[in-house]
């Protein structure tokens, strides 16, 4: 039988991912931004920062739940 995930570690997963994605996207718009500014980086660039802000709710929401599991 598949191993059962408790909801903070599943939300610490995708949590995990969207760090991975941002890191990702990051290196994308340092390597386009090196070719000159565009819409793109800059669209690109206030995805990134909507992504920190709600890093730390995201974190401290996980947190709240893994002490009340």
């Amino acid at each position: 039988m598949a191993e059962q995930y408790s909801l903070p570690d599943l939300l610490t997963k995708l949590y995990d991912n969207q760090l991975a994605i941002e890191a990702a996207l990051m290196e994308l718009v340092l390597l386009e931004e090196q070719r000159g500014p565009s819409e793109a980086c800059e669209n690109a660039r206030g995805a990134l920062e909507r992504i920190g802000e709600n890093a730390g709710h995201i974190r401290q929401g996980i947190a709240r739940l893994g002490r009340n599991s």
